[in-house]
Formats: structure tokens, sequence, C-alpha cells
């Protein structure tokens, strides 16, 4: 069957898919908290007639499917299933019924796509040799998911020769893909520093207390020159500061005692992530030391960068082209800074990464992922499955 015709195929499917992404919306689940989504997963593919396995890394699912033409090889594809906790501002009739969480990366389109290829595979185990594992990953969101499921057997239990990901981006036309071989998201790290000094009264006794409000402001400001004065400009680095907490707003004329700042640090290279975590311990001790005060770092390598290989990434682009043409397919995408814990997969076996785009909003306007008026679009559900059929395809011998 030709690409085109695929994608005229699947959309029979299109009306359930989206009936199943709506009702995911509606319904958000946190990292490990999935249980009634993934309960749906499950329900859908056992439907279907796949062999289900449930709770890998508590809340997710695996489903295994054999082609009927010749072939051994065994790819996996892994779409995610947690929602946030942000509170929806759009008005929409499939808006979360939760309060302060909601799917606003996207997830939910996600798992609906890798369900519809899930389901046109059983439907035509002739278009393909080997083994499909379609991964329902939870917890992606800051938790580490995709290193719990490795860590409970995932590829051990379901040997893949390569494994692949894919993600929506906003601003990115619907109909277009995009992808790198090599570094292509961010390493993620979180930080947290703690100063305590004596606190004090802000007005009689300013000048007997060790404030610990100083070295914080210090900190802050020389904090801007790890990026600027020593990681390599060539180089790729960001640290931000995401929280900074003290004192009490009922009592302005305390001095705090303790004031805690937190952040977050992406890079690509290790050399780089060594200096960053270096520097910023460093600036943070001799802050306090300089104020009388003292400091407490706590500096977390949460996920790694992703890394994309050079011939899963090449298939990924083979599968993405014949659907909507050279043209529209980057394979040359700058890297990004966020981040990505299917990066824990690549680490793991060999696989591909590729963004779909998912558009614009009909006045222009674009909201992007982790932002409350952020929605998955629906009219990208259909591309999303043909690409994924079409990248079983291109791997086990169909194409």
């Amino acid at each position: 069957m030709a690409p085109h015709d695929l994608i005229a195929e699947l959309k029979v499917y299109e009306p359930e898919l989206i009936e199943i992404r709506q009702d995911i919306h509606r319904h958000p689940e946190v990292g490990f908290k999935e249980t009634r989504t993934a309960a749906l997963v499950a329900e859908r593919l056992r439907a279907w007639g796949l062999d289900v396995t449930e709770g890998i890394a508590r809340t997710g699912v695996v489903a295994t499917l054999k082609g009927r033409l010749p072939g051994q090889r065994a790819i996996g594809l892994r779409a995610d299933l947690d929602a946030l906790h942000i509170q929806e501002v759009a008005d929409r009739a499939h808006g979360s019924t939760v309060p302060g969480k909601m799917h606003a990366c996207g997830h939910d389109g996600h798992t609906a796509m890798l369900l519809g290829a899930a389901r046109y595979l059983v439907e035509h185990p002739d278009e393909f040799g080997g083994t499909v594992t379609f991964i329902f990953q939870p917890a992606e969101e800051g938790l580490g998911g995709g290193r719990e499921m490795i860590e409970d057997g995932l590829f051990d239990r379901f040997p893949v020769d390569a494994v692949y990901g894919m993600h929506n981006m906003p601003g990115i036309p619907a109909g277009e893909f995009r992808t790198r071989t090599g570094p292509f998201l961010a390493a993620s790290d979180t930080w947290s520093v703690v100063f305590s000094g004596t606190g004090g009264h802000g007005g009689a006794g300013a000048h007997l207390a060790t404030d610990a409000t100083l070295p914080l402001a210090h900190f802050i400001m020389a904090l801007q020159t790890i990026v600027s004065r020593n990681v390599a400009a060539a180089d790729t680095a960001v640290v931000s500061v995401g929280s900074i907490a003290g004192g009490d707003a009922g009592s302005p004329n305390i001095i705090p005692s303790r004031v805690t700042v937190t952040g977050t640090a992406r890079s690509y290279k290790p050399k780089v992530r060594d200096l960053m975590e270096k520097r910023l311990r460093e600036i943070a001790h001799a802050q306090a030391v300089a104020f009388g005060c003292s400091a407490e770092v706590i500096y977390e390598r949460r996920y790694p960068p992703l890394i994309t290989h050079a011939e899963p990434t090449l298939l990924s682009v083979a599968a993405a082209s014949a659907l909507v043409g050279a043209e529209n397919v980057d394979t040359d995408c700058p890297p990004f800074t966020g981040s990505e814990d299917f990066s824990f997969m690549l680490q793991s076996r060999p696989g591909g990464f590729i963004m779909i785009g998912n558009g614009t909003a009909p006045d222009g306007s674009i909201h992007h992922v982790h932002t409350p008026g952020y929605d998955f679009n629906d009219e990208i559900l259909t591309l999303g499955v043909a690409y994924w059929v079409q990248l079983v395809r291109t791997e086990l011998g169909a194409a």
C-alpha cells in the first residue's frame, strides 16, 4: 500500500482516536498515578487482540505483536502517559476535569497515536515481519519513568534491536517533521541551595544578624556568569532560577535565618555538565562565606542528554519522508534545550526520536507545551499513526 493510501485508510480510525485522546485529556493523571489511563490503554490493546503486560514501572503498559512476514528483528515504539501539575485555562469541551492538572505536553495525543498504530498493525500482520513492542511509559515529566521501566526489566523481558520515540511540537507546521542525528535534547539537572545565617530584627538588630538574603542575592547574579564566562561560546548551556523562598510576608521586619533558591541546568556535553555543577557549588559556598553564612547545595543529575543514533534516524527520516515528502522533513534540526527521559532508552538501545508538527491555533498564535493554554492538535493524529505504521514497514521489511 502506498503511503498516501495508508493515510486515507487510517482516516477511518480518526473519530475513535479523537474520542480516546479527548477522554484522556479530560482525566489527566500525573507521574506514576496514571491508573485510569493505563487501564484504558490495556483494555483497548487487549480488545484488539494484542498480548499485554501491565504494571511495569508501576503504571507502565507494554504490548507485543508479531508480524507474519519472515524476520526476527524487534523494534520498540514508545509513547508517554502522564500529565502535568498545571491548571488548564482554556474553555474547551474536553478540558481537564481535575483541578490543578492537565495534559499540557500532548502525552494524551502521543498515547492515542500509538494506540492507533497498534490497532492498524494487529489488523495488518502481513505487512511486516519480526516483533513490534508498544511501550506506554509513565512518569516522563521529571520522575524518570523511562529509567524505571528499564530498571524493571523492560528490554530484558521485551528485547528490541532499536527503539523509537516521537513528540509533538507547537509552532512546527502540521504536516512537517524534524529530527537530527546525535545530541537532540539536553541533559536536565535540578539544583537547590539553602543559605543559612542567624537572622535577626530587620530594624533594631540588623547589624547583629548574619543575613542569609545577601549571599542569596549575590549568588543569583553570579550564577549567570557560569554560562557567560565559564562555558565555551561554542557549547550550549542554560542555568535558570525557578523558585526563591524565605521569611514570611506577615513579618517584613524579620531577617530570615534561612532562604532557599532552586533551579534547573541544561547541557549536552558531559564536560559542560561537570563544569556547571562545579561552578554552581563554588559560587554558592563563596558567597555564603563572604557574608558570614553557610550554604547547603544539592545538585541532582536527572535526565541525560537525548542522543539519537545514525541508522535508526535515517529510517525515521525515510518513513516520514514517504508520508509528507522529503522537503517537509528537517533532518538537521537545531538541538533543543528541553529534555526527555526517552534519553534513558536511547542509552540502553539504538534508536531515533522525531518531532511532529503540532501546528498553530486558528488565529496563528502558539500555545507552547507546559503552558495552561496548550492543547494537542487532533488534526495530526492520523499522520502520527501513519508515521508509526510506515516506520514499522521501513524497519521490518514491508516499506
